[in-house]
């Protein structure tokens, strides 16, 4: 007994070393591929206002502004001026682009609303971000309180308030999380319109590994949501937005998805059942503002049109 005993230890004390650097190595392959998904692939924008002006005179009112968050950071956006006394619309990108694929929105929206449009850049995105790491839509949720803070503080020429209390949102997948995450922080953000939603943080994380290592991704994505607890220190939500939404009262919503992501197409149709006042929902589009960027001009339009009637006839003063 006392050999099969011996045995039996020096068996375990010779897998001990093996399995602790089978523990080290999915700890180590966790981390690596959480950081290298919370840090987006940089490229210069598309356009900038400069560049617009040839497009629109309104280009060459668009102002580069930059606040602070509420962890202290800094956040920055263009801002496009509307009328005084009328309210505002904040654009939020998807993960991997910037403000500049919005800026064609912004313009049109203020075109033909005259409303305020700020459109940031999401943290960890844009040229030279301030901020190095995205936490897939969970501070970014602070992030847009903050900028809807910053566009109350805005004044007129005669130091008049800029903008009133309205507050629309538009956003598409990591930008509609973070809207829809805010909207049940503050009351200030009225009308949301949401494009391509992720139900949770860790689908937003899941779908970004599975385009950056597609190889065994369903393992690669839970190997990186494993580290999301130490690795962000408490800054990374994993609430589902079906809780969100079922608590909610008194807001203009519009659901927007297609198949260009069919994740997203099934957790955005869900998402319309979880509010518990009637929502406006249209999964079924031939293409969503996630791919427009890949659309034909008449399908872009389109698109647009849908988006900016929505925000306009919702945020009109009654």
């Amino acid at each position: 007994m006392a050999s099969i005993q011996k045995l039996s230890k020096s068996f375990f004390m010779l897998l001990l070393p093996t399995a602790i650097l089978f523990v080290i190595a999915i700890v180590g392959a966790s981390f690596w591929l959480l950081q290298k998904a919370s840090v987006p692939t940089s490229a210069n924008y598309l356009i900038t206002p400069e560049k617009y002006v040839g497009l629109s005179t309104r280009g060459a009112k668009i102002t580069d502004e930059t606040w602070a968050n509420k962890d202290g950071s800094s956040a920055r956006g263009w801002l496009l001026r509307g009328s005084e006394g009328s309210p505002a619309i904040v654009l939020l990108h998807k993960y991997g682009a910037d403000r500049s694929h919005l800026l064609n929105l912004g313009v049109k929206l203020n075109e033909v609303t005259n409303f305020t449009i700020l459109m940031p850049d999401l943290r960890a995105h844009g040229v030279s971000p301030l901020v190095m790491n995205t936490t897939f839509g969970g501070i970014e949720a602070d992030d847009l309180i903050a900028a809807g803070e910053f566009l109350k503080s805005l004044k007129t020429t005669e130091k008049n308030t800029l903008i009133d209390n309205q507050i629309g949102v538009y956003g598409i997948e990591l930008g509609a999380y973070a809207g829809l995450l805010a909207a049940g922080k503050d009351e200030s953000f009225k009308v949301l319109v949401l494009d391509s939603v992720a139900a949770t943080s860790d689908d937003l994380l899941a779908s970004v590994i599975q385009k950056r290592y597609p190889f065994a991704s369903f393992a690669t994505a839970k190997l990186a949501s494993f580290a999301t607890l130490p690795y962000f220190q408490g800054s990374y939500s994993s609430e589902s937005l079906c809780n969100v939404a079922s608590k909610l009262r008194d807001k203009k919503i519009l659901l927007l998805a297609s198949n260009d992501v069919p994740s997203f197409q099934v957790s955005t149709a869900e998402l319309a059942k979880c509010f518990t006042f009637q929502v406006e929902s249209k999964t079924d589009l031939s293409i969503s503002g996630y791919s427009t960027i890949n659309s034909t001009g008449e399908q872009e339009e389109a698109y647009d049109q849908r988006v900016i009637e929505f925000l306009k006839k919702s945020l009109a003063k009654q």
